[in-house]
């Protein structure tokens, strides 16, 4: 196991990363103010490891108090977060109740918002179960639910008390799945951590057929990147931004064709091809490297292309984008590999270019 630290002072926190993590009830029991805890998952990832956690749980003389959502990002909305205060009502959970948030990104945000909402805060822990949610949305502390007008869009931030990241857990995750979380893990190497995307490009094949070390690699390297950057700017005020290389696309890919039917890393992967696009297009990068990135995402079985959704939809959808200051489209863009910008000096011609030459009819 290996441990890196979110640095927030009174509410700094551990990322525990490793195999077998889920069934080692001691290192969660530190961060239950009582014994008792509401374990949230879905439908699809309980029957795998809830009775798991329960069970190291129980012996270690905590109540758990069940709650299984359906999967999908289409219930990431009001609907399924109230399924969980009718859950912790109905069981009479007081306010040194502690939520338990066992899935990928969507259980994720639901639990932490339901946190940071019941009974004007509860405490939470993350125990990410998807690649998706190991390297990026466990860790920060952003937690939201959808509006059918753009995503992510009520929310709070709210740090967790732990996260725990069990690498065994991508043992059971789907191809798809697996595919999609590597484009927030090659997002760091793009932003940021140059020898990070290098290592990428020599370790992509080991991460594809799920080696355990290459995947533990690359999970910590990523949190170490999430982790400096939101201590740095823990409510993206400045750098965190950048965090959101090809999201404004993406979010808008994600919206428009209905949540659910691109996974959020396959939009984010045809998002920063657009983004990456508007960077050559500008000047700030040129086309070798434009090429590098297409192929990076390709070997990782990601789409380069977005849906013809109509540049005028793409742009309407994007003007939702949380980065949207005073009614300027303010957008990442890579200065070069391995370090980005936030602007809202790009033309809105050329940005109208990028959209129509990285999607498909396909």
């Amino acid at each position: 196991m290996e441990t890196l630290t979110v640095a927030l002072g009174d509410r700094s926190y551990p990322i525990h990363v490793g195999r077998g993590l889920i069934g080692r009830s001691e290192l969660l029991l530190p961060f239950l103010c009582r014994p008792k805890a509401a374990v949230v998952s879905n439908s699809t990832v309980a029957p795998l490891y809830l009775q798991r956690l329960a069970h190291a749980l129980g012996l270690a003389g905590v109540e758990v108090v069940e709650i299984v959502l359906p999967d999908g990002e289409q219930f990431k909305d009001w609907r399924t977060l109230n399924k969980v205060f009718d859950a912790l009502l109905e069981r009479h959970c007081e306010r040194s109740i502690t939520l338990i948030a066992l899935g990928g990104g969507v259980v994720g945000d639901i639990t932490g918002f339901a946190a940071a909402c019941y009974q004007r805060g509860v405490p939470f822990i993350q125990v990410p179960t998807t690649l998706l949610a190991q390297v990026d949305s466990s860790v920060g502390g952003k937690t939201a639910i959808n509006h059918p007008l753009g995503k992510n869009m009520i929310g709070a931030f709210y740090q967790p008390k732990l996260v725990l990241a069990d690498t065994d857990t991508l043992d059971t995750l789907p191809d798809r799945e697996l595919r999609a979380g590597l484009a927030e893990v090659i997002k760091y190497g793009l932003i940021r951590d140059r020898s990070f995307l290098e290592w990428l490009e020599v370790n992509l094949d080991r991460l594809l057929a799920r080696e355990p070390v290459a995947l533990a690699e690359a999970v910590c390297r990523s949190c170490r990147n999430k982790s400096e950057v939101v201590v740095a700017d823990e409510r993206e005020t400045g750098e965190r931004a950048l965090l959101n290389l090809g999201h404004t696309f993406g979010h808008a890919i994600e919206t428009g064709v209905g949540y659910g039917e691109w996974l959020h890393g396959e939009a984010i992967a045809a998002g920063t091809m657009m983004a990456a696009a508007l960077s050559l297009q500008l000047g700030w990068i040129d086309a070798l490297d434009l090429v590098r990135i297409e192929k990076l995402f390709q070997r990782a079985g990601l789409p380069v292309y977005g849906p013809m959704l109509g540049v005028d939809r793409y742009l309407e959808l994007m003007q939702h984008d949380k980065k949207v200051d005073d009614g300027k489209l303010r957008l990442v863009l890579l200065q070069q590999l391995g370090q980005a910008a936030v602007t809202d000096a790009a033309p809105l011609a050329e940005i109208r270019r990028a959209i129509a030459d990285r999607c498909t009819h396909a």
